[in-house]
């Protein structure tokens, strides 16, 4: 094949791609859960995005002689011990969840594809030593690791960053820096595959440095199992911030994520437990749904099945 052939290539593979992917949407969308799920995710994120602006009752707002109340037309999902409107609190606290979770899933992407990226085509000694680097991390114990990080740096950062700042970076860094490994073995997994095929041995043929096969050829081949892990370390993320709120080692009681609305809600569950519902219902809506479309994403984009149609 001669160095021109091999340049057109790209252009050659194109339709069929689009083909390809064309075929992973329109798979995705006949998955009824994964539908159900990105509907119901959609409704709750516009909610959180837009909702403050129309519900403009302030978040921190006292008001004792509402302290407790239950849902009524003028605080549709009632009120907390201080008075305070828990669906300004909810829809705000909202914002910060997912944040957190789509933060979180950024930095564990990232770190976990570049490790297998790396582990995976070069392969030997460098190979060996970060997956060994990552069996050592799957090996800690996540939840007693992440509370104790919290627990050490959540002052400092605080003071250098600010209340909701300090606690935002470090929540979304531990989080990310340890959900990272199992990305890194899938990316490993596809590299080792893919390294090998003809297409990646023609380019390496014709001189392509291995930062091009690795950026042009190998990685947008292996982001099919990259994209579902993704979606569901948004979810894995926004349960262990809402685990931190829930054990006092995440926000402050003026920043109302769902996991600190559940903490502050949990001494006063038997006579007000719509305080407690509302935040946990969207906790569980959120979680569901992403779980959901990450069902959805694994079967349109398993290859194996879309090349079967």
């Amino acid at each position: 094949m001669t160095a021109r052939a091999v340049e057109k290539l790209p252009v050659a593979l194109a339709a069929p791609r689009a083909l390809l992917w064309r075929e992973a949407v329109r798979r995705f969308r006949r998955h009824r859960l994964a539908m159900i799920g990105a509907t119901v995710l959609l409704v709750l994120v516009g909610a959180v995005v837009a909702g403050p602006l129309a519900w403009r009752l302030p978040v921190n707002e006292i008001d004792f002689t509402q302290k407790l109340k239950g849902p009524t037309w003028g605080h549709p999902l009632g009120t907390d011990d201080l008075g305070q409107d828990l669906l300004a609190r909810v829809l705000y606290g909202g914002r910060i969840s997912l944040a957190v979770g789509v933060a979180a899933m950024l930095i564990a992407i990232s770190i976990g594809t570049a490790i297998g990226a790396a582990s995976g085509y070069v392969g030997g000694a460098v190979d060996h030593t970060l997956m060994r680097i990552t069996d050592l991390f799957l090996s800690l114990p996540q939840l007693p690791l992440l509370l104790l990080i919290v627990y050490l740096f959540r002052d400092a950062l605080r003071k250098a960053l600010g209340p909701e700042g300090g606690v935002f970076v470090l929540v979304v860094a531990v989080i990310g820096g340890l959900r990272w490994m199992p990305v890194a073995r899938l990316v490993r997994a596809q590299f080792l595959s893919l390294r090998e095929k003809e297409f990646v041995e023609a380019a390496r043929s014709l001189g392509a440095p291995p930062l091009r096969q690795v950026v042009r050829h190998i990685l947008p081949n292996s982001m099919g199992p990259v994209i579902v892990a993704g979606s569901l370390d948004v979810a894995a993320a926004i349960i262990a911030e809402s685990t931190l709120s829930f054990l006092g080692l995440g926000f402050p009681p003026d920043i109302p994520t769902w996991g600190r609305l559940l903490f502050d809600a949990k001494d006063n569950l038997d006579f007000a437990p719509h305080w407690a519902i509302f935040p946990g219902t969207a906790i569980f809506l959120t979680v569901l749904s992403i779980n959901y479309i990450g069902d959805g994403l694994r079967d349109a984009l398993d290859p194996r099945r879309v090349l079967s149609r």
